[in-house]
């Protein structure tokens, strides 16, 4: 890619896609394309096709997507896979229609079996039944693996796939209902945390910020603690899903948005009639939700108990990308996760 390209970064308020346009801008790519889901709903085919027929974008990276955690996912299953089917097949037919030069696509590992062998290798794709609660998300991830391997093939496209593991970092969703594992720890640590210590100040801020079952920081204390304490937010207890004992990978959004830059401006894609041609980007390191929590804790300086809820689930039990196929292309990872939450946390508090 040149500095001058015009490249399109779908989806660049999330969490990948802006952490992509912020590595993108310090690199001095001066001819970015943005817009927000108010200016274009990817779902909407006619809107995309003319987006793409007035704008032609040189190069596409598809950070888009409908994303949650294991309540989300097992209970907006329709939302999930029609919402995500929809922006792909849209933005990356009209990058082909369009001769978009190269496309990024982001999966998620979630597209692997929920009894692959770890850690999860990219030829593990399809070889058994996925993780019932969030197969819909996964099946519209693996149609977009698909489909940019059938382009390639068919129309002979320079499309990538990657599949991150579990990210976190600036501008993340942090809903209680709906954020995945590390966010939802992170706010409902720092949250029992201010509790403990009368800190009612950090605790409205908080709610005016992002409210919680419509309750904002404006509503009186004992609403606010009803709400907190309806989300198993105590005083001296924080309650967390699950056994605490599935395995998990991280990585931090900044390195995530390193890897797709790296992948844009160094790698084509997978020679013609090569089998699982996407890529999986992680840190190859893993660790328990409980000794998560435990980290979590300790690096904002919370003293309460943390406690687990078996009646809820734990989804896969064990979930570790094997890299060495990113690490053979040449790019490797370089946050650590204790480094990772420091800076996760300063930014949640300012």
């Amino acid at each position: 890619m040149n500095k001058n390209d015009e490249i399109y970064v779908a989806g660049h308020k999330g969490l990948v896609g802006s952490a992509i346009l912020r590595n993108l801008e310090a690199k001095g790519y001066s001819n970015i394309i943005t817009r927000s889901h108010s200016e274009l709903d990817l779902t909407n085919q006619a809107a995309v096709q003319d987006f793409f027929a007035f704008q032609k974008p040189d190069y596409v990276i598809l950070a888009a997507a409908k994303v949650g955690g294991i309540m989300a996912n097992n209970t907006q299953r329709a939302s999930f896979i029609y919402e995500n089917l929809m922006i792909q097949n849209n933005v990356i037919h009209h990058s082909y229609l369009n001769d978009v030069k190269k496309l990024l696509f982001l999966g998620s590992t979630c597209i692997y079996p929920k009894d692959t062998p770890q850690p999860m290798s990219e030829d593990c794709l399809l070889t058994s039944p996925l993780e019932y609660t969030n197969e819909p998300y996964a099946i519209a991830k693996i149609a977009g693996i698909k489909m940019c391997e059938s382009y390639n093939i068919q129309h002979g496209t320079n499309y990538i796939s990657v599949m991150p593991t579990n990210l976190y970092g600036k501008n993340d969703n942090f809903d209680l209902k709906t954020s995945h594992v590390l966010p939802a720890l992170l706010r409902k640590i720092l949250l029992g945390k201010a509790l403990m210590a009368g800190d009612w100040s950090f605790i409205k801020s908080d709610l005016a910020h992002r409210p919680i079952n419509e309750i904002d920081g404006t509503q009186p204390q004992d609403i606010i603690l009803k709400t907190l304490t309806s989300h198993n937010i105590h005083e001296n207890n924080v309650e967390l899903w699950g056994s605490g004992k599935p395995l998990r990978e991280f990585l931090w959004s900044d390195d995530m948005a390193d890897a797709c830059v790296f992948m844009m401006e160094n790698i084509v894609a997978a020679p013609l009639g090569e089998y699982n041609t996407h890529i999986n980007i992680g840190s190859g390191e893993e660790i328990s939700i409980a000794a998560l929590a435990g980290l979590v804790a300790k690096v904002v300086g919370y003293t309460g108990d943390l406690s687990f809820n078996t009646d809820k689930p734990d989804g896969t039990m064990r979930k570790l990308t094997d890299v060495s196929k990113v690490h053979k292309l040449g790019w490797k990872h370089r946050t650590s996760l204790v480094d990772g939450i420091k800076k996760y946390a300063d930014w949640y508090q300012s």
